[in-house]
């Protein structure tokens, strides 16, 4: 049996389980996620409980043509052939399969943790030693619990190198995480402020990740960070590095701007040594040293690791989706490929539904470790199980093994500049097209010619976070309590179809949009989800219905126009949602209205009452918490009215973002999440923590020029240097949505790391900055808003809220898209 092969029984037997083995199956892929099923008649689906139980998920992966299942109590579906392995903790059952796998390999295997730059520390070793290592590392940044034991069943007779990442959120992680991956050889990145949250101290964190160490035989890292804790570090050959003390085995005592590069002189056993690094960001600087000196300690010369150190390409970790020609997306992950990454790709692909038609362009796949014959087979059945419609394939190798790729439209190139000379004959339009390749085709020559062109000021989405957002209020839900996600207002500014899809794929229960315009546009972007309609035109009731939308009622007079709607067209107990006013005073109906509704609401076979809601005006502030008490107390009594009048129960929802975490007794059966999907809560102005903005606002700078004492700059003659300086240009106005409010100082943006106030009046496309005190040349970044320049503040400097800011980011703004 190969080695990545398992029998059932045999398993069975590994974790421990109990259960009857009904049929005789052999395992080669580990599965957790019914969205995301190959291999199925060989798939081991285990049933995870976190945020969603992992259980509800077991037909849907059954019905995928899964047979095999690990559960953490007995199902009593009924599913002929399939084997259910009983265990006590489902998770550790997953962790105690992969431990045993990587038991059965004799390989060296480098460990890495830290708070930044695991991964990118481990795709650079990557590079730097495929060349003479056949190596097996996590797909992208698998780190997690799952993550780990996932990257390590891939080890098979092949590898003689493992590169594997570890990451941990609190103590009493890593002790399981080193039981699977078994480093032989430790490498410690750097030690920041990541997860702090998760420990009582930064030496309870530290104390944490060099558990990873346990039994490795080498261990290295960067001597300043552990200065205080040479009692604490478990093993004994160490190789170490510093920019401060000559003690160290690497000493890097040189540092030089070299065109654009970072070029480091430092005393290795006595000898000087340089090393050039192609790039200048410290992040980049750190985490090549790491590189070097892991090198160096695993026997690499000082001119074998300096060469291959100068040739380092850039990691893209994020898969980036943009808007492309011809009415298609594109998701750009133009910088590597390899297997597992193309598997993820693809399944960020199979979740975009706003085009009929999927297309995939890859290149030929390097270093796999995997016969050609096999490996293209394998890419041929992943394209196959995720529906690609469209394939375009560049390189000799896919050319050699075309036959394998069963679709009905199909192309094969040799190389890059082939396919730019015939891209025009390929029709594209109105599809989504993945762009795959390794560095070497220069595939972004392809993303170019594919993506449309945009002004140079940018909104970045990170949906990871908003995937994180979301994941942080439901695990704040009471069980079985539903999630209405609010996307109106191009979701608070982030997107229409970009945004829903990823909600849509990861089951929110339902979307809510201000009007039916928004939810149309939702639904031919092939989102199948419930759509609630916060304020619905009269006019547009074919729209409403064409959509399958559900229109909220609030008045008596919108109840009796869609109700005279639906007799007109034959339609019978069509979903609505009854708005309550039960102190926000804008729209539903109050009090003494409650009993007429009922009467009106009594036998109506037009239309079946779907939900009853309300709006809490305050649920951020301490201040007004009686009158919260008074809000609900009103909402209760409403719908159990409505209730009684109906004779049956409808969904009851009330708690909105705030509200999810300072009122659990209004999270009844559903709750709105607005504003915290996208990284902010009222309740907590500074940031809760766990929370991540999702939104960075970019853009560049356009001119730079010296001013005297005296000159003033812009409209109006407001902006003055009164000892001169240095000004410069920014390609954002306020047509872009940076509001004038944030002139003449007002407003601040970060340049190069350092805070720049702005110069004068904000004009219709431009704004300037005074950067007299900071090094800044044309074309340089500005950052409007991120994770540190944070919307919450700039909405203080003004006197606005979050919202605002967020949502006046004009459309002429590009959105790009990122996902992990």
């Amino acid at each position: 049996m190969p080695d990545n092969h398992y029998a059932i029984t045999d398993i069975k037997q590994i974790i421990g389980a109990t259960g009857t083995v009904v049929k005789d199956y052999t395992i080669s892929t580990l599965l957790t996620d019914s969205r995301r099923i190959t291999n199925a008649a060989e798939g081991l689906f285990f049933a995870l409980s976190g945020r969603r139980n992992g259980q509800e998920f077991i037909a849907e992966a059954y019905a995928s043509g899964v047979r095999n299942f690990v559960v953490g109590q007995q199902t009593e579906m009924k599913m002929p052939e399939a084997n259910f392995l009983m265990a006590d903790d489902v998770l550790t059952a997953l962790q105690k399969l992969a431990a045993y796998h990587r038991g059965r390999f004799n390989l060296d295997v480098i460990g890495i943790t830290g708070s930044n730059g695991k991964t990118i520390v481990k795709e650079w070793l990557y590079q730097l030693m495929a060349a003479d290592k056949t190596i097996v590392r996590n797909p992208k940044s698998y780190n997690s619990q799952i993550g780990v034991p996932l990257s390590v069943w891939q080890i098979s007779e092949k590898d003689n190198l493992g590169i594997f990442e570890a990451g941990i959120s609190t103590i009493n992680e890593m002790g399981k995480l080193e039981a699977i991956i078994r480093p032989t050889i430790g490498v410690l990145t750097h030690i920041g402020s990541a997860h702090d949250e998760g420990f009582a101290g930064r030496r309870e964190k530290v104390l944490e990740k060099l558990k990873l160490f346990e039994h490795s035989k080498l261990l290295i890292h960067n001597y300043d960070q552990l200065v205080n804790y040479e009692d604490d570090i478990p093993v004994k050959n160490r190789f170490t590095w510093s920019r401060k003390f000559s003690q160290t085995d690497l000493y890097v005592f040189g540092e030089t701007v070299i065109s654009r590069n970072y070029y480091l002189r430092a005393i290795y056993k006595g000898k000087e040594i340089e090393c050039l690094v192609p790039f200048m960001d410290e992040a980049s600087v750190e985490n090549a040293i790491v590189c070097w000196a892991t090198m160096l300690a695993m026997g690499y010369s000082a001119v074998e690791a300096d060469k291959r150190i100068e040739k380092l390409n850039p990691v893209s970790m994020r898969l980036e989706l943009k808007n492309g020609i011809n009415d298609c997306s594109v998701i750009d992950d133009s910088y590597n490929s390899d297997v597992q990454s193309l598997e993820i790709a693809l399944n960020f692909l199979n979740q975009q539904n706003q085009h009929p038609v999927r297309t995939v362009i890859l290149s030929d796949i390097f270093q796999s470790g995997l016969a050609e014959d096999v490996l293209y087979r394998q890419v041929a059945d992943m394209l196959k199980t995720k529906n690609v419609d469209k394939f375009i394939g560049v390189g000799e190798a896919l050319a050699r093994h075309e036959k394998y790729f069963d679709m009905p439209k199909k192309h094969f190139y040799p190389d890059t500049n082939s396919l730019l000379l015939h891209l025009n004959e390929l029709n594209f339009d109105n599809e989504t097209i993945l762009i795959k390749g390794s560095r070497s085709f220069e595939f972004e020559r392809i993303s170019q010619a594919l993506t449309l062109k945009a002004h140079e000021t940018v909104m970045e989405i990170n949906l990871n976070a908003l995937l994180n957002n979301l994941n942080f209020y439901r695990a704040k839900l009471k069980p079985g309590v539903k999630v209405m996600a609010m996307v109106k207002a191009f979701s608070y500014g982030s997107g229409t179809f970009e945004v829903a899809n990823i909600l849509q794929y990861n089951k929110v229960d339902y979307l809510a949009v201000a009007y039916i315009d928004e939810g149309v546009a939702l639904r031919q972007a092939g989102i199948t989800l419930p759509v609630m309609v916060l304020n619905p035109e009269t006019s547009a009731f074919d729209k409403l219905i064409e959509y399958k939308l559900e229109p909220e009622i609030f008045s008596f007079n919108l109840l009796d126009e869609f109700v005279k709607y639906a007799q007109k067209h034959g339609l019978n107990n069509y979903p609505v949602h009854l708005k309550i006013d039960t102190g926000m005073h804008r729209l539903g109906f109050e009090d003494f209205e409650i009993d007429t509704l009922c009467d009106m609401l009594e036998q109506n076979r037009y239309i079946k009452v779907q939900s009853v809601f309300s709006h809490l005006v305050a649920s951020d502030a301490a201040e007004h918490d009686e009158f919260t008490s008074k809000q609900i107390k009103r909402f209760e009594t409403a719908f159990k009215k409505i209730e009684k009048t109906l004779g049956y129960k409808v969904i009851k929802h009330m708690g909105n973002t705030s509200a999810i975490t300072r009122w659990p007794n209004a999270q009844y059966d559903m709750v709105r999440l607005g504003i915290g999907l996208y990284g902010i809560d009222a309740a907590t102005p500074d940031g809760a923590a766990g929370l991540q903005p999702i939104a960075a606002l970019k853009t560049s700078v356009s001119q730079v020029r010296k001013v005297m004492a005296g000159d003033t700059i812009g409209y109006n003659r407001n902006g003055k240097l009164p000892k001169g300086g240095k000004i410069a240009t920014i390609r954002i106005g306020y047509a872009d949505g940076y509001l004038r409010a944030f002139g003449n100082g007002i407003g601040k943006m970060l340049v190069r790391g350092k805070l720049a106030s702005t110069v004068g009046n904000i004009s219709m496309d431009m704004c300037t900055l005074d950067v007299t005190n900071i090094d800044v040349q044309e074309g340089d970044e500005v950052i409007v808003f991120n994770e540190e320049l944070k919307i919450e503040q700039l909405a203080r400097e003004i006197g606005t809220i979050p919202y605002e800011i967020l949502t006046n980011v004009s459309q002429r703004v590009k959105r790009v898209y990122f996902y992990e």
